[in-house]
Protein backbone atom coordinates (compact mmCIF):
# COMPACT_ATOMS: atom_id res chain seq x y z
CA UNK A 1 0.00 0.00 0.00
CA UNK A 2 1.16 3.45 -0.41
CA UNK A 3 2.49 5.56 2.32
CA UNK A 4 1.01 8.94 3.61
CA UNK A 5 4.39 10.22 3.01
CA UNK A 6 4.40 8.54 -0.46
CA UNK A 7 1.22 10.12 -1.66
CA UNK A 8 2.78 13.82 -0.84
CA UNK A 9 5.92 12.90 -2.91
CA UNK A 10 4.47 11.61 -5.88
CA UNK A 11 1.29 13.52 -5.84
CA UNK A 12 1.75 15.28 -9.06
CA UNK A 13 2.38 11.59 -10.61
CA UNK A 14 -0.86 10.56 -9.28
CA UNK A 15 -2.83 12.92 -10.29
CA UNK A 16 -2.18 11.97 -13.57
CA UNK A 17 -5.04 10.28 -15.19
CA UNK A 18 -3.26 7.87 -17.15
CA UNK A 19 -1.52 6.86 -14.06
CA UNK A 20 -2.91 7.76 -10.98
CA UNK A 21 -2.44 5.79 -7.60
CA UNK A 22 -2.36 2.62 -9.57
CA UNK A 23 0.32 3.17 -11.70
CA UNK A 24 2.55 4.65 -9.02
CA UNK A 25 2.43 1.83 -7.17
CA UNK A 26 3.71 -0.45 -9.85
CA UNK A 27 6.59 2.53 -10.05
CA UNK A 28 7.33 1.63 -6.29
CA UNK A 29 7.26 -2.13 -6.70
CA UNK A 30 9.24 -1.70 -9.69
CA UNK A 31 12.68 -3.18 -10.00
CA UNK A 32 15.05 -1.80 -12.71
CA UNK A 33 18.68 -2.51 -14.47
CA UNK A 34 20.66 0.39 -15.59
CA UNK A 35 23.51 -0.74 -17.45
CA UNK A 36 26.31 2.03 -18.07
CA UNK A 37 26.90 4.91 -15.83
CA UNK A 38 27.64 7.62 -18.16
CA UNK A 39 25.93 10.62 -20.15
CA UNK A 40 22.74 8.98 -20.63
CA UNK A 41 22.60 7.17 -17.17
CA UNK A 42 23.05 10.17 -15.38
CA UNK A 43 19.53 12.21 -16.51
CA UNK A 44 17.28 8.56 -16.86
CA UNK A 45 18.60 7.47 -13.14
CA UNK A 46 17.73 11.16 -11.93
CA UNK A 47 14.32 10.64 -13.20
CA UNK A 48 13.99 6.77 -12.21
CA UNK A 49 14.88 7.57 -8.58
CA UNK A 50 12.82 10.67 -8.31
CA UNK A 51 10.10 9.10 -9.24
CA UNK A 52 10.46 6.14 -7.18
CA UNK A 53 11.43 3.06 -9.11
CA UNK A 54 11.47 0.53 -6.15
CA UNK A 55 14.95 -0.94 -6.76
CA UNK A 56 17.44 0.13 -9.21
CA UNK A 57 20.60 -1.67 -9.82
CA UNK A 58 23.51 0.19 -11.60
CA UNK A 59 26.32 -1.92 -13.47
CA UNK A 60 29.44 -0.66 -14.94
CA UNK A 61 32.99 -0.95 -14.70
CA UNK A 62 34.56 2.14 -15.47
CA UNK A 63 36.22 4.67 -14.05
CA UNK A 64 35.60 8.77 -14.19
CA UNK A 65 38.14 11.33 -15.88
CA UNK A 66 37.82 14.67 -16.44
CA UNK A 67 36.34 14.42 -20.15
CA UNK A 68 33.29 12.77 -18.47
CA UNK A 69 32.27 15.83 -16.24
CA UNK A 70 31.35 17.68 -19.45
CA UNK A 71 28.31 15.96 -19.90
CA UNK A 72 28.15 13.23 -16.47
CA UNK A 73 26.49 15.81 -13.95
CA UNK A 74 26.54 13.57 -10.68
CA UNK A 75 30.32 13.51 -11.27
CA UNK A 76 32.87 16.47 -9.79
CA UNK A 77 36.53 16.75 -10.11
CA UNK A 78 36.94 15.07 -6.75
CA UNK A 79 35.55 11.87 -7.91
CA UNK A 80 37.91 11.34 -10.98
CA UNK A 81 39.80 7.97 -10.68
CA UNK A 82 36.64 6.63 -8.70
CA UNK A 83 34.31 3.99 -10.02
CA UNK A 84 31.29 5.38 -12.07
CA UNK A 85 28.95 2.98 -10.96
CA UNK A 86 29.44 3.49 -6.92
CA UNK A 87 29.57 7.56 -7.48
CA UNK A 88 26.27 7.79 -9.26
CA UNK A 89 24.37 5.33 -6.74
CA UNK A 90 26.18 7.34 -3.74
CA UNK A 91 25.03 11.07 -5.00
CA UNK A 92 21.86 9.89 -6.15
CA UNK A 93 21.05 8.06 -2.62
CA UNK A 94 22.06 11.35 -1.16
CA UNK A 95 19.38 13.58 -2.64
CA UNK A 96 16.93 10.69 -2.39
CA UNK A 97 17.46 8.67 0.86
CA UNK A 98 14.10 6.59 -0.10
CA UNK A 99 15.77 4.86 -2.91
CA UNK A 100 17.02 1.85 -3.21
CA UNK A 101 20.63 1.90 -5.31
CA UNK A 102 22.61 -0.90 -6.18
CA UNK A 103 25.91 -0.51 -7.81
CA UNK A 104 27.94 -2.93 -9.70
CA UNK A 105 31.33 -2.34 -10.43
CA UNK A 106 32.11 -5.27 -13.02
CA UNK A 107 31.62 -5.28 -16.92
CA UNK A 108 28.53 -6.20 -18.30
CA UNK A 109 29.48 -9.73 -19.73
CA UNK A 110 26.76 -12.45 -20.38
CA UNK A 111 27.34 -13.92 -17.83
CA UNK A 112 26.89 -10.97 -15.49
CA UNK A 113 24.12 -9.90 -17.70
CA UNK A 114 22.30 -12.99 -17.62
CA UNK A 115 22.31 -13.31 -13.64
CA UNK A 116 20.95 -9.57 -13.54
CA UNK A 117 18.38 -9.44 -15.98
CA UNK A 118 16.44 -12.40 -14.59
CA UNK A 119 15.62 -10.11 -11.12
CA UNK A 120 14.50 -7.11 -13.05
CA UNK A 121 11.34 -5.76 -14.37
CA UNK A 122 12.99 -3.67 -17.04
CA UNK A 123 16.54 -2.74 -18.58
CA UNK A 124 18.14 0.65 -19.78
CA UNK A 125 20.41 0.07 -22.20
CA UNK A 126 22.84 3.38 -21.39
CA UNK A 127 26.28 2.15 -23.12
CA UNK A 128 28.20 3.22 -25.55
CA UNK A 129 28.85 0.44 -27.85
CA UNK A 130 26.93 -1.80 -30.99
CA UNK A 131 28.87 -5.07 -29.36
CA UNK A 132 27.62 -4.12 -25.50
CA UNK A 133 23.94 -3.64 -27.35
CA UNK A 134 23.63 -6.08 -28.93
CA UNK A 135 24.68 -8.77 -26.11
CA UNK A 136 21.98 -7.12 -24.08
CA UNK A 137 19.27 -7.22 -26.68
CA UNK A 138 20.25 -11.20 -26.78
CA UNK A 139 19.94 -11.72 -23.25
CA UNK A 140 16.40 -9.41 -22.60
CA UNK A 141 15.25 -11.17 -25.47
CA UNK A 142 15.71 -15.13 -23.92
CA UNK A 143 14.68 -13.52 -20.89
CA UNK A 144 11.58 -11.71 -21.83
CA UNK A 145 12.56 -8.47 -20.50
CA UNK A 146 11.67 -5.10 -21.84
CA UNK A 147 14.58 -2.77 -23.15
CA UNK A 148 14.61 0.57 -23.54
CA UNK A 149 18.14 1.40 -25.43
CA UNK A 150 19.33 4.70 -26.90
CA UNK A 151 22.26 6.52 -28.25
CA UNK A 152 23.80 9.91 -28.77
CA UNK A 153 26.69 10.99 -30.90
CA UNK A 154 27.75 14.40 -32.20
CA UNK A 155 24.07 16.00 -32.48
CA UNK A 156 22.29 13.19 -33.27
CA UNK A 157 20.35 10.63 -31.13
CA UNK A 158 17.98 7.63 -31.35
CA UNK A 159 15.97 5.97 -28.90
CA UNK A 160 13.48 2.35 -29.11
CA UNK A 161 11.63 0.43 -26.97
CA UNK A 162 11.48 -3.59 -27.47
CA UNK A 163 8.96 -5.10 -25.26
CA UNK A 164 9.92 -9.13 -25.53
CA UNK A 165 7.54 -9.85 -22.89
CA UNK A 166 5.55 -11.70 -25.51
CA UNK A 167 8.30 -13.50 -26.63
CA UNK A 168 8.67 -11.82 -30.44
CA UNK A 169 10.55 -8.69 -32.08
CA UNK A 170 11.46 -6.68 -33.33
CA UNK A 171 14.89 -5.95 -32.01
CA UNK A 172 17.71 -4.10 -31.46
CA UNK A 173 19.36 -6.49 -34.24
CA UNK A 174 16.70 -6.12 -36.60
CA UNK A 175 17.39 -2.53 -36.61
CA UNK A 176 21.40 -3.58 -37.36
CA UNK A 177 21.22 -6.41 -39.02
CA UNK A 178 24.63 -6.29 -40.14
CA UNK A 179 28.12 -6.26 -37.78
CA UNK A 180 28.42 -2.93 -36.77
CA UNK A 181 31.98 -1.92 -35.92
CA UNK A 182 32.47 0.47 -32.95
CA UNK A 183 35.90 1.70 -34.29
CA UNK A 184 35.42 5.70 -35.32
CA UNK A 185 31.69 5.62 -33.95
CA UNK A 186 32.75 6.66 -30.00
CA UNK A 187 32.18 10.09 -28.34
CA UNK A 188 35.71 10.27 -27.58
CA UNK A 189 36.60 10.41 -31.69
CA UNK A 190 33.86 12.61 -32.92
CA UNK A 191 32.22 14.47 -29.94
CA UNK A 192 28.65 14.46 -28.08
CA UNK A 193 27.20 17.45 -27.61
CA UNK A 194 26.14 17.66 -23.66
CA UNK A 195 22.81 18.68 -23.65
CA UNK A 196 21.91 15.52 -25.94
CA UNK A 197 22.45 12.64 -23.92
CA UNK A 198 20.60 14.85 -20.91
CA UNK A 199 17.17 14.52 -23.77
CA UNK A 200 18.16 11.22 -24.53
CA UNK A 201 18.53 9.63 -21.07
CA UNK A 202 15.39 12.11 -20.40
CA UNK A 203 13.34 10.08 -22.85
CA UNK A 204 14.92 6.75 -22.04
CA UNK A 205 13.13 7.02 -18.05
CA UNK A 206 10.03 8.61 -19.82
CA UNK A 207 9.51 5.10 -21.22
CA UNK A 208 10.47 3.07 -18.91
CA UNK A 209 8.31 4.65 -16.14
CA UNK A 210 5.25 4.27 -19.10
CA UNK A 211 5.92 0.93 -19.52
CA UNK A 212 6.35 0.09 -15.77
CA UNK A 213 3.13 1.57 -14.82
CA UNK A 214 1.45 -0.10 -17.79
CA UNK A 215 0.36 2.83 -19.98
CA UNK A 216 2.89 2.63 -22.90
CA UNK A 217 1.36 2.47 -26.28
CA UNK A 218 1.33 -0.26 -28.25
CA UNK A 219 4.06 -0.38 -31.02
CA UNK A 220 7.26 -0.41 -31.55
CA UNK A 221 8.85 2.91 -32.99
CA UNK A 222 12.69 3.73 -33.48
CA UNK A 223 12.84 7.30 -32.33
CA UNK A 224 15.73 9.98 -33.94
CA UNK A 225 16.27 12.89 -32.67
CA UNK A 226 18.62 15.83 -34.43
CA UNK A 227 19.95 18.35 -31.58
CA UNK A 228 21.32 20.76 -34.13
CA UNK A 229 17.84 21.49 -35.68
CA UNK A 230 15.83 20.37 -32.49
CA UNK A 231 13.82 17.55 -34.96
CA UNK A 232 12.06 14.18 -34.09
CA UNK A 233 11.80 11.49 -36.33
CA UNK A 234 9.73 8.21 -35.99
CA UNK A 235 10.15 5.34 -37.83
CA UNK A 236 7.43 2.13 -36.90
CA UNK A 237 10.18 -0.95 -36.46
CA UNK A 238 8.73 -4.43 -38.29
CA UNK A 239 10.21 -8.11 -37.11
CA UNK A 240 12.68 -9.50 -39.19
CA UNK A 241 11.71 -13.18 -39.69
CA UNK A 242 15.30 -14.09 -40.31
CA UNK A 243 16.74 -12.05 -37.56
CA UNK A 244 19.33 -14.62 -35.90
CA UNK A 245 18.24 -13.13 -32.47
CA UNK A 246 13.95 -12.95 -32.65
CA UNK A 247 12.95 -14.04 -35.96
CA UNK A 248 11.54 -17.45 -36.92
CA UNK A 249 14.65 -19.72 -37.02
CA UNK A 250 16.33 -18.43 -33.92
CA UNK A 251 12.50 -18.99 -32.18
CA UNK A 252 12.39 -22.65 -33.56
CA UNK A 253 16.29 -23.04 -32.14
CA UNK A 254 16.48 -21.67 -28.61
CA UNK A 255 14.20 -20.97 -25.70
CA UNK A 256 12.78 -17.15 -25.17
CA UNK A 257 12.40 -17.89 -21.50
Amino acid sequence: MITDEQLLRYSRHILLDKLDIAGQEAILAARALVIGAGGLAHPALTYLVSSGVGHITVVDNDSIEISNLQRQYWFSDQDIGEAKARVLCRQLQAHHPHAQLQPVVARADASLLQQQVQHVDIVLDCTDTFASRRLINQVCFNARKPLVSASALVFAGQLAVYDFRDGHGPCYQCLFEKEMNDEGSSCAKNGVFAPLLGIMGAAQASEALQLIAGIHPAGCWLHCFDAHHFQWQRLQLAANPDCPVCGQTALSTKPCG
